[in-house]
Order: C-alpha cells, then structure tokens, then sequence
C-alpha cells in the first residue's frame, strides 16, 4: 500500500532550501553530500537558495542556522553530517536548543527507512529536526546514503503540495500564525 498519493489537481509550489554541510574537511568541490541534495532539490523543481560547509562547531553551525532561519527566501535548511557520537558531532547538539518546536516524527521516520537500508548501524545516527524561526530544519548524517534516503523518503513528498493526505507545503502559511501577522508562509 502506497502511502504517497499525488493530487495531481493541485498545483506544485517550489519551496527555496538552504543545505548546510557540517564538516572540519570536506570543501564544496569534494562534497558529495550536499550535491546530492543540491540535485534531489533542483531534480523536484525546488530552488536551491545558499549552500555552505561548516566547521564542527556549535558556535559557528548556530549562527549560520540562525541567519538563514531569518530569511525570507529560506523555507527549510538541511544540515548534513556530524550527527555521530565522535567529540566533533555536534550537529544536534549546535541546533536542538534552538528548536522552537521539535519534530520527533522525523527521527522516527528517519530511523525507520534508514532500518530498512543498514540494519541497527542506524541507531548511531542522532538525525533530528524542528522548526527555527518558523523555517523547518533538518539534521541528517553526511553520507551519501543518508541524504538519498532522507530526500527519496520524506523531504521529497512532504515538501510537495500536490502530496496526499498532507504535506509541509500547506502548513508553512500557518506557522506563523502566532505572530498574528495575518499568516502567510515566508515564500508562498
């Protein structure tokens, strides 16, 4: 049974991201990991918007994740790599006190295609998410593997309106809707 059904009377709205790689040796040229989903993104017709590598430092991944959560044309952020348990993992660590609502569906969901994939070596993963400045934020490992399944398995139809019985597209009007600005997501 299919759990990913697309109306096909809804129109595709393009959400902009932001991929953030988290590592002290990986440059743009030699990461494999943010071209894969710099290609899964553009491959769905969603607008790659900034992308960057970052040190393993909390200081310096919480400003980068702070700044672009503030932006208008950044609907989510995906960080990829130090979600390990190694001194320099310090992904969730860098972005979980910054969450203003956490997504534990995520982890779950992660861990569970990941299962399917490489058995318990999943459980070394601290994938995490949540939402910052009512922009969705993403930590996933930094392999190449793990950004196919993460986009394959769960960004991809959620970050789809046309997804069915629901999908992030249409609550990004609404999360925002405490700030009593009259709703409206940042790019929609």
């Amino acid at each position: 049974m299919s759990h990913n059904r697309i109306d096909e009377n809804r129109a595709f709205i393009a959400v902009g991201f932001g991929v953030i790689t988290v590592s002290d040796t990986r440059t743009l040229e030699e990461d494999r990991s943010g071209d894969v989903l710099a290609s899964r993104i553009a491959g769905a017709g969603h607008e790659l918007r900034v992308r960057d590598i970052v040190r393993d430092e909390i200081g310096a991944i919480q400003t980068l994740v702070r700044e672009w959560s503030r932006r208008d044309d950044i609907d989510a952020i995906i960080l990829t790599g130090g979600t390990g348990f190694t001194g320099r993992d310090v992904t969730p660590d860098a972005i979980e006190p910054l969450y203003d609502k956490a997504m534990d569906g995520f982890s779950a969901i992660f861990h569970r295609i990941s299962f399917e994939k490489i058995g318990t070596s999943t459980i070394q993963s601290r994938a995490s998410a949540g939402l910052i400045n009512q922009t969705f934020v993403f930590s996933i490992p930094g392999s190449t593997g793990a950004c196919k399944d993460a986009w394959d398995g769960i960004f991809q139809p959620q970050f789809d309106y046309r997804h069915m019985p629901c999908n992030f597209v249409e609550i990004m009007p609404r999360l925002d809707e405490h700030l009593k600005r009259g709703g409206g997501a940042k790019s929609l």
